[in-house]
């Protein structure tokens, strides 16, 4: 598909602190503006270090739907410039769930459609179980609300359902839509947008499209995060475990789910992320 190039920030703005710029006479009201401007410091050194404002434990319990209050992340002294969450006494891991049923959803609202979507697809096992079928293709925006989610109807006899990890049943596909609308709808959202996920490759390949290798983020090829796994490709409930304090794909997967948590991870290292490939951009423009 074309793209423009466009801002690749755009519709990722982040809120930035807002410091008292009055100036007082009386000693009690110097007293409370500097702990007014403390607490903005505060709040700017927030900002600066984790990437990310205060609304990331209200999306996380809203969006992700967290069982518990989100740990602060810390820093790792063995793989410096790596951020873990911070281990709290109560062992009991969070979970992410999909507050949607799945199958038929389509939110047509342009605002919804934001300049960032994340994208997962389950698939099914045709000809020797081997080879690759989309059966389920689910969109997140960058608030975390899931803005497409289809099933897809088999265009060839389905050998392997794979139910234990696709999560994908016989009647889930009985009414599932075309793939060539589905295809269609899908590149149709995706086109002049970021797209977010984890070996979007296999997602591409299966919808039989093609993304702007700029305007690609794929959490299984981000190098900070292969710091996790000595280099090789992390997984996607790995970096859900160890980044973000979750447990994901306990059994069958969703890719609502999966989506939500490549969004997440995607949002909390974006500053980092997109000032790498600009570094990036800039170098490749002086040779």
């Amino acid at each position: 598909m074309s793209n423009e190039n466009g801002n690749l920030l755009a519709g990722v703005k982040m809120q930035q602190p807002v410091q008292s710029q009055k100036k007082s006479g009386g000693r009690k009201r110097k007293k409370a503006i500097n702990g007014k401007g403390k607490e903005a410091n505060n709040y700017a050194n927030i900002i600066r270090n984790d990437g990310i404002s205060s609304n990331w434990e209200n999306f996380k319990r809203n969006h992700l739907h967290l069982e518990k209050p989100a740990v602060p992340s810390v820093e790792s002294k063995t793989n410096p410039g790596v951020r873990r969450v911070k281990s709290t006494a109560n062992t009991n891991k969070s979970s992410i769930s999909s507050a949607d049923p799945p199958g038929k959803k389509v939110l047509n609202d342009p605002k919804e459609r934001t300049k960032v979507i994340a994208m997962d697809c389950e698939m099914v096992g045709i000809d020797n179980g081997k080879d690759n079928m989309l059966a389920r293709v689910s969109l997140v925006n960058k608030h975390g609300h899931c803005i497409y989610d289809k099933y897809v109807l088999p265009s060839e006899p389905v050998v392997d359902y794979r139910t234990h990890v696709s999560g994908i049943r016989p009647k889930d596909l009985h009414n599932g839509e075309t793939f060539e609308t589905v295809q269609k709808e899908v590149a149709e959202i995706l086109h002049g947008r970021i797209l977010v996920g984890h070996a979007l490759r296999n997602d591409l390949q299966v919808l039989f499209l093609s993304h702007p290798r700029r305007s690609v983020r794929d959490t299984s090829r981000y190098r900070v995060f292969r710091k996790f796994t000595n280099g090789c490709t992390p997984s996607l409930r790995k970096l859900a475990e160890v980044v973000l304090g979750v447990k994901i794909q306990q059994g069958e997967h969703d890719s609502v789910v999966d989506a939500k948590t490549a969004m997440q991870l995607y949002l909390m290292y974006r500053k980092e992320w997109e000032k790498s490939l600009h570094s990036k951009c800039g170098l490749s423009r002086t040779k």
